[in-house]
């Protein structure tokens, strides 16, 4: 007899898509986490042959905390050169937004539906021993289903997060898609509540837009100016106001950013231009810099020699300046070396002693001398690895569709948090992704709703430029990409944590053991069940080791 109600545990690697039943997962059933982290798993639920409406009750000792997993439109899933660890290329509807678990559930016939678990040991560490979280589903003539799912919280807790890890934050589309001036109280409080769950997330580093940055912009026009420096030109040069930068490092402080990322001093791809900088001269407040100004151009030179010193200083008297990245151009390519070489001149001197980092794929930058902080992605990282390259960072954004990690809807979860197992392998420094919450068409020719388009018009495969979606109040919701990159970043923690205990030569043994070939950043296993295994088996470590002191 076909079961009226159905109910799946399962992993929070697995994404159940309501039209087709998900598997079942033989890796559910043995769970251990450490006592500060954040353990999720799923519910999934259908009901069989009609529609109704349900209640989901849930009993347990330690905080749990309830979503339901909503799923978004994806037109570009993928690009066509893609490989096949998809779980697909087709355009549809694909699950992705955690959102609060309402009093009251409607559910269309034979659709299936996720209950999103997350074991908040990350709120406050939970007491040792085996915990059994049970569920069950009421509808109109009483209970429908129940099931249960048992956690073994071990004694050890995770290390603090220690990779630098930025996600660009992009204040602009906050004001955009809140409708609100930028840099309002408002403002200020939307920022705010956005930063708070990227540093819970795992972001320590955040982009600080000392001027718009100038990133993903249709050459020859602006994005809404954001810029927490005042200038004013003078007829004796250039007196600056740094009250909003100061602000701005007092909230990202409150909420625990520990090292600030400062936007890039000259135009993307290249370093041709100046960024978009705005300043009031002669009671005018206007560009005085942007698209028409050479970067290696006397006036921009002069501006540059003026402003970075001063900024130093407000930096210096905030005690966050070495806490501070620098960034010259995004993403230049082998053939604009010499204008990224131009625009670096002068600005290296001035910055003597801080490190200057910018996303990059040719190794010919580092070598050279160009980039001291190389921020390499990952696709191209392994030439940067078989020369020793120390303080080395990674980056992934569109363009890394093919075998490597990444977190693209499409694409399974256990692709995006395998991430944390290779940059433990890789001794990776910082890692970097450019859309936290990107909220705009490519090259910001409009502004977007992030629930109706996940792809930048077309232009990105879907999910690539945030992982936050805008709530109401100005409050984030979470992606559950999210949710799963975070958990990888508490892999690597934990990796750290038995390095601690028994040696970096043991851990990496343990990491590759039973495989052919040691993981790389192209080569790894893209099953759950040894994502989840490996895990486990860490944990075993750790309690071992921990036990033997």
């Amino acid at each position: 007899m076909k079961e009226a109600f159905s109910v799946r545990v399962l992993t929070s690697l697995q994404k159940v898509f309501s039209n087709r039943a998900p598997r079942e997962d033989s890796c559910v059933a043995e769970s251990t986490m450490l006592k500060n982290e954040c353990f999720s798993f799923q519910v999934a639920f259908c009901s069989r042959g009609a529609a109704q409406c349900v209640r989901i009750e849930s009993r347990a000792e330690v905080p749990l905390r309830l979503r339901l997993v909503r799923s978004v439109p994806v037109q570009l899933a993928a690009y066509p050169d893609a490989d096949d660890n998809y779980l697909s290329t087709e355009s549809g509807l694909y699950p992705d937004v955690l959102e609060e678990l309402p009093a009251s559930l409607p559910l269309a016939a034979d659709a299936w539906y996720s209950l999103w678990v997350d074991v908040e040991g990350d709120v406050q560490p939970l007491p040792a021993g085996k915990h059994t979280f049970r569920f069950a589903f009421f509808g109109a003539s009483g209970q429908l289903a129940a099931c249960e799912k048992t956690v073994e919280v071990l004694e050890a807790q995770l290390p603090p997060q220690a990779l630098c890890y930025t996600n660009w934050f992009h204040a602009d589309c906050l004001a955009e898609y809140y409708d609100v001036e930028p840099l309002s109280p408002t403002h200020w409080r939307i920022m705010e509540n956005f930063l708070r769950l990227a540093v819970r997330r795992g972001m320590n580093t955040v982009l600080t837009p000392v001027f718009t940055p100038p990133l993903d912009t249709q050459v020859g026009e602006k994005r809404m100016v954001v810029q927490l420096v005042e200038v004013y030109k003078t007829g004796k040069g250039y007196e600056f106001d740094f009250a909003a930068l100061r602000q701005w490092v007092r909230m990202c402080q409150k909420v625990g950013i520990q090292h600030f990322e400062i936007s890039h001093f000259f135009s993307q791809w290249g370093a041709h231009a100046a960024p978009n900088v705005m300043g009031t001269e002669a009671g005018e407040y206007h560009s005085l810099f942007g698209w028409d100004t050479p970067a290696d151009g006397e006036p921009y030179r002069a501006f540059l020699k003026a402003f970075i010193p001063n900024l130093l200083d407000c930096l210096r008297e905030l005690g966050v300046d070495k806490k501070c990245f620098f960034h010259i151009s995004d993403e230049p390519l082998a053939e604009q070396a010499q204008s990224y070489a131009a625009a670096a001149q002068g600005v290296s001197e001035l910055l003597e002693g801080y490190p200057i980092m910018d996303a990059l794929s040719e190794y010919t930058f580092y070598e050279s001398g160009l980039v001291k902080t190389p921020v390499v992605s990952t696709n191209h990282i392994q030439t940067f690895l078989d020369h020793q390259v120390t303080g080395l960072w990674a980056y992934y954004c569109c363009g890394q569709n093919d075998q490597v990690a990444n977190r693209f809807i499409a694409m399974p979860s256990a692709r995006n948090r395998v991430l944390g197992v290779q940059l433990y392998l890789g001794d990776i420094e910082g890692f970097l992704q450019w859309g936290y919450n990107f909220y705009h068409s490519a090259v910001s020719r409009r502004c977007i709703d992030p629930y109706r388009v996940t792809d930048a018009d077309g232009q990105f495969p879907a999910g690539d430029p945030f992982v936050v979606y805008p709530g109401a109040k100005g409050e984030p919701v979470e992606s559950l990409r999210l949710v799963v990159f975070a958990q990888a970043l508490q892999d690597l923690r934990a990796l750290r944590l038995l390095e601690s205990l028994i040696g970096r030569d043991k851990t990496v043994a343990l990491v590759n053991e039973g495989l052919t070939a040691p993981i790389t950043f192209a080569r790894y296993p893209k099953e759950d069940g040894w994502l989840m295994g490996l895990r486990r088996r860490v944990n075993e470590a750790i309690m071992r080791a921990s036990n033997k002191d």
